[in-house]
């Protein structure tokens, strides 16, 4: 995305995803993550906080596998949001270094999960942020990629719109309307099918739900951040 700076986007995620936290009670710490359901939100952020350790002591396998995520989790079972926040902040810099020399992937993980926390402490924020924008990007072609094949997918939002053919969205075989954000998130396997159904202006969507489920199942209910 032209004029913004994956890096500098991860940085403020990272004092969101923090002001989040900080700003959350106990009770709400220990509290399950919707998204992520074998998580607590401590679970998650100590994830978060792991993730970015592990990439700059080199410690990243392709797959980011259930082994390697649970081995964060663990080694921080016992630590505070203070000191989890600590650890992150002194990872910053050289992770920040990592991306300039590696390319900015963990800015998914970042972005992904700031919106999972919100969605589990009920706090809304950061939708409309450039890395939000960027990995909309990120995982569109990741639902076009996952097709049926010969099918075509629109999404048409206020002010964005993507096609998988990379034509007018309008004129795909199946086009869902619904706000960026929401379309974002879907591409995440972050909706159910019962909402991208709702979203479906155009053609059978029952054959292309599967697609959308890019990091995972969709969920079984609804979900909202």
């Amino acid at each position: 995305m032209i004029g913004v700076d994956p890096i500098d986007e991860w940085s403020k995620a990272q004092e969101r995803v923090i002001a989040l936290l900080e700003g959350a009670s106990a009770e709400q710490v220990e509290s399950r993550v919707p998204s992520c359901p074998d998580w607590t939100v401590r679970d998650l952020f100590s994830h978060m906080v792991g993730l970015g350790t592990d990439v700059v002591a080199g410690d990243e396998p392709d797959d980011h596998n259930e082994t390697w995520t649970a081995k964060q989790v663990e080694a921080r079972r016992d630590h505070s949001v203070a000191q989890l926040v600590e650890e992150w902040r002194a990872t910053a810099e050289p992770l920040r270094a990592w991306m300039r020399e590696h390319g900015p992937r963990p800015l998914g993980d970042v972005i992904i999960h700031e919106q999972d926390l919100r969605g589990a402490l009920g706090v809304p924020g950061g939708k409309d942020s450039g890395g939000v924008a960027l990995i909309r990007d990120r995982f569109a072609p990741r639902v076009g990629g996952r097709l049926p094949e010969g099918t075509t997918l629109g999404l048409v939002g206020k002010q964005w719109s993507w096609a998988s053919d990379d034509g007018d969205p309008e004129q795909a075989d199946v086009v869902l309307h619904a706000d960026e954000f929401e379309l974002h998130r879907a591409s995440l396997a972050r909706r159910s099918a019962n909402q991208i159904r709702s979203w479906t202006t155009k053609g059978d969507v029952e054959p292309v739900l599967d697609a959308f489920a890019t990091l995972g199942d969709l969920p079984a209910e609804d979900r909202t951040e």
